[in-house]
């Protein structure tokens, strides 16, 4: 019963090492969510990047014009709109920041309003999501 990635997962002469068979085999099994914090405990704890690799190989390939861009590490999570569920939308804003109700009700009000500043990238499309979900246009900078 091996499946389609077991037989895909092998090292340089064509076989999947006995001592990894399990843990590649549990790694099969993961979601793409379970996946992605493996990967970021594995990066934690080892002082690796998973996505170094990438980016340096990429970088050769870049245009003169984008090779001086540096790629954005830091966003701030702007409310641009409340839309129609400003109740949602406060209760959101509660729930991604550490605000309290009338904080978060003044800040759902004075849209367009900055939600926070300085966030990862991976911590801003989470805002972002989740913002937009209770019926929000959000926009990051």
């Amino acid at each position: 019963m091996s499946d389609k990635h077991t037989t895909e997962i092998k090292d340089e002469d064509g076989a999947i090492p006995a001592e990894f068979k399990d843990i590649v085999s549990k790694i099969e099994k993961l979601s793409l969510l379970e996946a992605s914090r493996l990967v970021k405990v594995l990066e934690k704890r080892f002082g690796v990047s998973a996505s170094a690799p990438v980016a340096v190989a990429a970088a050769p390939q870049a245009a003169p014009s984008s090779e001086q861009k540096e790629e954005q590490t830091t966003f701030t999570v702007e409310l641009t709109e409340t839309g129609g569920n400003k109740i949602g939308v406060i209760k959101a804003v509660r729930a991604v920041t550490s605000l309290g109700l009338k904080d978060a009700k003044d800040l759902v009000d004075g849209a367009p309003k900055v939600v926070k500043e300085g966030v990862t990238k991976e911590e801003a499309e989470k805002m972002k999501k989740e913002l937009e979900t209770a019926g929000a246009k959000v926009t990051l900078k």
